[in-house]
């Protein structure tokens, strides 16, 4: 009985995204889901699908995060096919979110997006963790080891903590703050030839500089508190010190992402789902 509105809605949604694709003149590509492995895969499916590509592709992007391999596969699906990574976030992209957006050529919010602390996950038990949370409470309880400082309660959550599990740890954190720094560098930095005040040129390694400073900005739980922390387009602007498009500017193009994004969520919560890609020829 329902299969008409069914059929109607989504070619609403393609109508939409086609409507935003033509403002920008790029292809599109929505992907709201955790980032979890196999997302790659219905990424590149999506992509692949699309018979003719743009040299430039915009990713509308809502995800509270994920896996950092996951990213790293998917960002080479995106560069293998396109010259310019647009990234259009009209809620949120947080965590291994972020690390995906500050991979592209530009970002694109409105003054109610954020994105997140560069907190990678990893799955454990069957469930996504915050590898910071590990990591920092470790290196707390091994301080106070160390200052014999340790209440015996301490003292058996250190013993229970495993090895193995917090290096894992450690080399999601490292790897983010890698790929941050190289993507930054390559893509978001691209156009970046002098310094504003001085007017000096800008060398490779003054972008590697700002690009690790920032990651370590984001990758701070001492600034931030919290692995859910949303950071919006003002602070994102004035402390991180990044560039950040606002598609509020445009009037058309804010309605047109707007109405979009409200009825695919939509239509996401009607059918129950928590992954979603999306692109004209892919549903």
């Amino acid at each position: 009985m329902l299969r008409p509105l069914d059929n109607h809605i989504k070619s609403q949604l393609t109508q939409g995204l086609v409507a935003i694709g033509d403002r920008l003149e790029s292809d599109v590509v929505t992907i709201i889901s955790p980032i979890v492995p196999g997302l790659e895969l219905r990424l590149r499916q999506a992509i692949e699908g699309l018979p003719e590509h743009n040299n430039v592709v915009t990713v509308i992007l809502d995800t509270p995060g994920g896996v950092v391999e996951v990213v790293e596969r998917m960002v080479n699906v995106l560069r293998s096919v396109y010259e310019e990574v647009i990234v259009i976030v009209p809620d949120r992209a947080m965590s291994a979110g972020t690390i995906l957006a500050l991979s592209a050529d530009r970002i694109m919010m409105d003054h109610l997006s954020c994105l997140g602390p560069i907190d990678p996950q990893i799955e454990r038990d069957g469930k996504l963790v915050p590898a910071l949370s590990y990591l920092n409470q470790f290196e707390r309880l091994n301080e106070k080891a160390q200052n014999d400082q340790l209440t015996t309660a301490e003292y058996a959550l250190l013993n229970k903590l495993d090895l193995g599990e917090l290096y894992q740890f450690e080399q999601a954190r490292e790897l983010s703050i890698d790929l941050l720094i190289r993507w930054l560098t390559k893509y978001k930095f691209k156009d970046w030839k002098w310094t504003e005040t001085k007017r000096k040129k800008v060398s490779i390694g003054m972008k590697e500089e700002r690009a690790g400073e920032i990651a370590a900005l984001l990758n701070d739980p001492e600034k931030w508190h919290s692995h859910g922390r949303a950071i919006d387009a003002k602070t994102l602007r004035e402390e991180v010190n990044l560039k950040i498009d606002s598609f509020e500017e445009n009037d058309a193009l804010y309605a047109a992402i707007r109405e979009y994004f409200e009825l695919l969520r939509d239509y996401m919560q009607q059918g129950n789902l928590i992954s979603f890609v999306h692109t004209r020829e892919f549903f």
